[in-house]
């Protein structure tokens, strides 16, 4: 009888005992930072707390995350609703059956403002999960900031801004990846002299693992994009001891404990050594920041009280692994968007893991460990052939447009279902350890109702605001995006006279084209 092998998710064989770790004579907070950015980590601050939210209208989000403040947030994380992340308004005719149903609808700063009512934002920081629309969304933000009378060098947040990851894994793109790229440096440009404590990209393994990759194929492609972006922005001129330190990185958390925890180690190391042969001096500019979110993939429809417990371990994994952020899944997710009880025990997940289990208490607890140090090594070297094949390609854009890296998610994706169909892998509660459903559990459902609500908000801005200076404030727009000007001062300006998101996103549709 041949002997069972075991291995990890991604492929990496594992042995049954390790007897030797690799050399670690590192220290946290020191270059490559596989043991953590920080010297202290956890000990001096915990990480942001952050509960995504967002589904309906702005004044009904707003509700939700005054709640989450109350109980204990400690960052907001904004999902925009699918015409919001691709450009349309609610009342054009492709948002019909979408507006509000996966986040929140913004169609100008008017929804911004009630979105964050009452919420000061100099003493928060906003994740803003959008990214074709990215700038517009930012511009808003900032407007919003200036009327609340901040100082623009002081307020905090991230955009995901992430467009790379759009073509190959998710699907919300809109321009052509030229001018995609155009926006980003765009705004990481804006950004470092105006608003120098935003990070102005999440770079995302999140989407590329929900749409079915390995752990080894969401960092390798995750960093390919990243140099993709690092080059791209080293091309416009830009220093990448400053732009580079505004960089952040969102990963997914999934079941397989360990070589989660190795994943996260061995992207911090990669990351270092990657922008230092790209030119990075300065330690902050080389030190990988990233936020996690657990894995949504991984929630079962059958048996959801079950995700509890994925969501926990999960959670576990990404604070072993040295997380900035986290975002725990509520465990009717699978069924819907997140009600208020399950978004709490979201949260106090995270609070019992930070303030009860102690493993916060030294850095990088499982350091030295014989196997996290052999699979972080193990996880390294994979991710690195598959970078050395998309750099020998031309690099990450080149490799999207020539479907290689779309190619082997999918690929990644039937394996996984094969194996899931075929009870090679186990998920408890789907195909072991069934049961007979109880009754449905409670869902949360988002009424068609809304989009007919901001119809008639838009047709209100639109019959007060002054037209005549949102048109002017198009066509400079317009006229810039031909050139090779800056573009976030002429959005920013547009948004200001409250031209509405898709407005905008018109405007740039007709210099720059639409992506097919």
């Amino acid at each position: 009888m041949a002997e069972k092998k075991f291995s990890t998710t991604s492929g990496i064989e594992i042995k049954e005992v390790y007897t030797q770790p690799s050399a670690m004579d590192e220290l946290p907070g020191e270059f490559p930072f596989t043991r953590g950015i920080q010297k202290d980590m956890y000990r001096g601050k915990a990480w942001t707390m952050r509960q995504y939210a967002g589904f309906s209208t702005a004044e009904e989000s707003n509700k939700r995350y005054h709640y989450l403040l109350g109980q204990g947030t400690t960052g907001l994380s904004v999902a925009f609703d699918l015409p919001t992340q691709i450009g349309y308004d609610s009342d054009h005719e492709l948002a019909e059956g979408e507006v509000g149903k996966v986040g929140v609808a913004i169609d100008s700063l008017k929804d911004i403002e009630i979105l964050f009512d009452g919420i000061t934002l100099k003493d928060i920081t906003t994740s803003m999960t959008i990214n074709a629309t990215a700038p517009i969304l930012l511009a808003m933000y900032i407007a919003l900031a200036k009327k609340q009378g901040a100082d623009l060098k002081q307020i905090s947040g991230t955009i995901q801004n992430d467009i790379l990851k759009e073509y190959a894994a998710r699907g919300t793109y809109i321009y052509p990846p030229a001018p995609s790229m155009r926006l980003i440096t765009d705004v990481f440009e804006y950004c470092s002299k105006e608003v120098p404590k935003w990070n102005t990209i999440s770079i995302s393994g999140y989407h590329i693992r929900e749409a079915g990759s390995t752990a080894v194929q969401e960092l390798a492609f995750t960093l390919a994009n990243g140099k993709a972006y690092l080059k791209a922005a080293l091309d416009k001129g830009l220093d990448i001891n400053v732009f580079a330190k505004r960089l952040s990185f969102f990963f997914n958390c999934h079941n397989n404990f360990f070589e989660e925890i190795a994943k996260f180690r061995a992207a911090r190391r990669m990351w270092a050594h990657i922008t230092k042969q790209l030119g990075a001096t300065d330690a902050g500019a080389q030190k990988l920041r990233f936020h996690t979110q657990t894995g949504g993939s991984t929630l079962t429809a059958q048996q959801p009280l079950n995700n509890i417990i994925r969501v926990s371990n999960q959670a576990l994994a990404a604070v072993l692994g040295g997380t900035q952020s986290l975002h725990t899944n509520g465990y009717d997710e699978a069924l819907s968007l997140p009600t208020e009880a399950a978004a709490k025990i979201a949260l106090r997940t995270q609070q019992i893991i930070a303030f009860e289990s102690g493993v916060t208490d030294t850095v990088d607890p499982l350091a030295g460990s014989y196997f996290i140090e052999a699979l972080t090594d193990d996880i390294e070297k994979a991710a690195q052939i598959y970078i050395d094949k998309i750099d020998a390609m031309g690099g990450a854009v080149k490799a999207i447009e020539q479907d290689y890296i779309q190619q082997e998610i999918a690929a990644s994706a039937y394996q996984y279902q094969n194996d899931i169909e075929s009870g090679e892998k186990v998920l408890v509660g789907v195909n072991r350890f069934t049961q007979q459903e109880d009754a449905a559990l409670n869902v949360f459902r988002v009424d068609d109702s809304i989009r007919k609500m901001q119809t008639e908000k838009l047709n209100t801005l639109k019959n007060t605001r002054d037209n005549q200076s949102v048109a002017a404030s198009l066509q400079q727009l317009q006229e810039a995006a031909k050139g090779k000007q800056n573009l976030m001062p002429f959005i920013l300006t547009a948004v200001e006279h409250y031209a509405t998101l898709g407005e905008i996103a018109d405007t740039l549709r007709h210099v720059f084209g639409e992506h097919s």
